[in-house]
């Protein structure tokens, strides 16, 4: 059985009810209400809408609430919006674009390209196709160990869409078998191959011969996202954001996720928070690691005031880049976030743009 909407009357149907029970004339009333005659037959008429002067005072006239004449007029305008296909058709399509930036920031991705179809069902498809779901309204999983600004928020919807964008260009990359032994052995010597920051354009093919797939995404903006590792199909990946540019903390953040994939958190497919039992235990041994492995040996004795002849030194006995002694020192509290020695330092995004 076809169920159809109760059909819903013009605001002026009802006020001609109202006059006929009162047993007064259009122009009677209108003088009661100290209006034109005109008026009250354009109301009637549906010529003319109620305005909030005469709901109030065919109300005072009559012993209602303005807003029930109101509320007549509104529930009339909008039950015959709902008869119309055309403005349907205009809604259906602002729902679906609310849909879609709920799900990711979808002006991000159209200014990248990633979602390049101009017709609203066809972007929602991509997006779909994105995030690896059958629906909009179905929620993407990406289990990850990843590293955030703010590991107390939530996963964000644009966390998880620069995910999948990693996940998505990990797909392209072929590497050799993974051996966990390999990436250890890489992990231990990688803050000496990048002394020379071009030497960064090279570590995705350095990472490919031990069988991870290291990918760029650059982060969205508000994203607060520096690393992701997971697992693919039994590869492990690792997907950098370039977020902190600087040579050592963009070094630092590679070397944290490799740690994840060496302490295996990524078997377990854990997002990373504080609210998850195990996170923060997880975070800190992939930064202890990674702290070991990022300034291969110990700094000499520090000065009261280091400048830039002691960093030289201590950065060719270690071979190693000045700024990553300059990371370690702000980062211990030894050496001001302003200090000179930090002056000019690398950034690795250049290169992380030729990946």
């Amino acid at each position: 059985m076809t169920v159809r909407p109760v059909e819903v009357f013009p605001v002026g149907v009802h006020l001609l009810e109202e006059l006929e029970a009162w047993g007064w004339s259009q122009a009677e009333f209108a003088e009661i209400i100290d209006r034109p005659a005109q008026v009250v037959s354009e109301i009637i008429s549906g010529k003319k809408e109620i305005t909030r002067e005469s709901a109030a005072q065919i109300a005072a006239a009559m012993g209602q609430n303005p807003a029930y004449w109101l509320r007549l007029q509104d529930e009339y305008h909008l039950w015959r919006q709902a008869q119309d296909s055309e403005i349907q058709q205009q809604l259906g399509d602002v729902r679906l674009r609310a849909l879609l930036n709920q799900r990711a920031p979808l002006a991000a991705l159209r200014k990248r390209g990633i979602i390049s179809a101009a017709a609203l069902h066809e972007q929602a498809k991509q997006l779909c196709e994105l995030l690896e779901i059958d629906h909009l309204e179905q929620a993407p999983e990406l289990p990850m160990a990843a590293r955030r600004s703010n590991a107390a928020e939530q996963v964000s919807p644009t966390q998880v869409t620069w995910l999948a964008c990693v996940r998505r260009l990990a797909r392209t990359r072929t590497v050799n078998s993974y051996s966990s032994s390999a990436l250890a052995t890489l992990a231990e010597h990688l803050s000496r191959e990048v002394r020379e920051p071009a030497a960064f354009a090279r570590l995705p093919s350095r990472f490919a011969e031990v069988g991870v797939r290291l990918v760029y995404v650059e982060a969205f903006p508000g994203s607060k996202i520096d690393g992701a590792s997971f697992d693919l199909g039994g590869t492990p990946v690792i997907g950098l954001s370039g977020r902190g540019h600087r040579l050592d903390k963009v070094l630092f953040t590679l070397l944290h996720e490799t740690a994840h994939v060496l302490l295996k958190h990524i078997d377990a497919g854990v997002i990373l928070d504080d609210e998850h039992p195990r996170g923060r235990k997880i975070e800190e041994e992939a930064d202890r690691l990674a702290a070991e492995w990022i300034l291969p040996g110990q700094l000499p004795q520090l000065p009261e005031r280091p400048g830039q002849s002691w960093l030289s030194r201590a950065a060719d006995l270690l071979g190693v880049h000045p700024i990553v002694i300059v990371g370690r020192l702000q980062n211990a509290g030894s050496l001001s976030w302003r200090s000179a020695l930090a002056k000019d330092a690398p950034s690795a995004v250049s290169y992380l743009q030729k990946w």
